[in-house]
């Protein structure tokens, strides 16, 4: 199989500290300890990864971010122009992309969102060993699903209604589950967008596709958290 050049894996975690729905949600306890921990642990578990970076504009995170102790875990001071509601995550994404000097282009950013605790450090391993053997040029986590979707005008996106047919036999569809995105810095730098080019696809468990928006939420992701590590162990 074709190899690419490699000389880092850089974990990169946005975590701002302007979450409107649950204040502070970054490191609020999650199953007993601070939601960003989980994304941290599995980073830094996975042999794969060299460094670990935190991009944060809030002094708190930043603190409850080094209570992990890693070697692999450096902190990034994200601009309050990258920080704000408008600002998109590629921007600070690009931000540290041009601050970080120690960067080349071959190097890999996997750029994992802190909100997705379902992150082990096996689907970092497998999702950088399918991606380098398979030499595609970006990748990002999906969960499959066979749901039958409509948009808002009342039209079906994926089947007819007329000849409804059986959910077992529709083409498995995949959707973002916003775990995680893997792309070069010369990728990321050149299309300023985490993905390019090639994409590859990273199916994950339904449970990743919970996203933790509200207070009711974050009750119902701690009770499938039990489930989900009990099967994943």
């Amino acid at each position: 199989m074709p190899h690419r050049k490699q000389e880092k894996r850089i974990v990169f975690i946005p975590a701002r500290g302007g979450s409107k729905s649950i204040p502070l949600k970054n490191i609020k306890l999650f199953c007993g300890k601070p939601l960003i921990h989980w994304i941290i642990e599995a980073a830094d578990q996975s042999d794969k990864i060299d460094k670990i970076v935190v991009s944060t504009d809030n002094e708190e995170i930043k603190g409850k971010a080094l209570e992990y102790s890693s070697a692999k875990l450096k902190m990034f001071a994200r601009s309050p122009a990258s920080a704000t509601d408008e600002a998109s995550t590629e921007m600070a994404l690009i931000e540290y992309l041009d601050a970080d000097q120690t960067l080349s282009g071959n190097d890999i950013i996997i750029l994992a969102q802190l909100t997705s605790p379902w992150t082990l450090s096996r689907h970092f391993d497998e999702a950088l060993k399918i991606f380098e053997e398979n030499n595609y040029d970006s990748m990002l986590s999906v969960i499959a699903t066979h749901a039958f979707q409509w948009n808002a005008q009342g039209a079906p996106l994926n089947y007819d209604y007329l000849n409804r047919p059986r959910r077992q036999n529709m083409e498995q569809v995949f959707q973002e589950n916003g775990a995680f995105y893997i792309n070069s810095v010369d990728n990321i730098r050149k299309n300023n967008n985490r993905l390019s080019g090639r994409i590859g696809l990273y199916p994950m468990h339904k449970y990743s596709g919970l996203e933790l928006d509200e207070d009711e939420d974050w009750l119902l992701a701690e009770n499938m958290m039990k489930i989900y590590l009990k099967e994943m162990f």
